[in-house]
């Protein structure tokens, strides 16, 4: 088997966040009601796209599980401290971690049966908190955020209006958001907007 094409890694030292000097932390919106919703930007992070080739879903899944050591299967999505990964479509995952060098482990793990490419230098993960995430949330993407109808570590894909976006449940009210770079201030700025009515907290 030929040697594996690894894509440079994330130099954390030399990366710099998209939203960097476009919003401070604190309380805003609602006074009244405190900060119901915290918001918080993850960065930096290696994101990978794994796709499986036709009949080999099983092994790449089993794959992605071997270098993550997530609880993935085929079927089910994976949340734990150190990294997540979801199913955006057949045969085919997001997977984000902490740790850099993610991508190659990915690669070399996966193999001949599928691909990884990584995203890690085009898309932004943005996570909201709270009790009221949902009903934040539902203003932005036409899902239902119910938790029998969006079980914890389940992901999809969708869009808010032509903006591609990702959303996974990795807590009980929490959802992490990942949309492309260049789209990361626009949709920040629709994410405070939609959370000021309930007020919120950014760290």
């Amino acid at each position: 088997m030929a040697e594996p094409f690894v894509a440079t890694p994330v130099i954390l030292e030399a990366a710099e966040s998209p939203l960097a000097g476009h919003y401070d932390k604190g309380a805003f919106g609602n006074p009244d009601l405190g900060a119901q919703v915290t918001l918080t930007e993850r960065f930096p992070l290696a994101i990978c796209d794994v796709f499986a080739w036709p009949g080999a879903e099983t092994k790449t899944a089993n794959a992605i599980r071997r270098a993550t050591k997530l609880a993935l299967t085929k079927t089910r999505d994976a949340v734990s401290e150190d990294a997540q990964a979801f199913r955006n479509a057949p045969g085919r995952w997001t997977v984000i971690a902490g740790d850099v060098a993610l991508p190659e482990a990915l690669t070399r793990a996966v193999g001949d049966n599928g691909t990884v490419v990584d995203l890690s230098h085009g898309r932004t993960v943005l996570r909201i908190d709270g009790e009221q995430s949902r009903r934040v949330l539902s203003k932005l993407f036409s899902i239902d955020f119910h938790p029998d109808a969006f079980p914890t570590e389940m992901g999809l894909a969708t869009k808010h209006h032509e903006i591609f976006a990702q959303i996974q449940r990795v807590g009980g009210d929490a959802f992490d958001i990942i949309v492309f770079r260049s789209y990361a201030r626009a949709f920040w700025h629709a994410l405070t907007r939609a959370s000021e009515e309930v007020g919120y907290a950014v760290e």
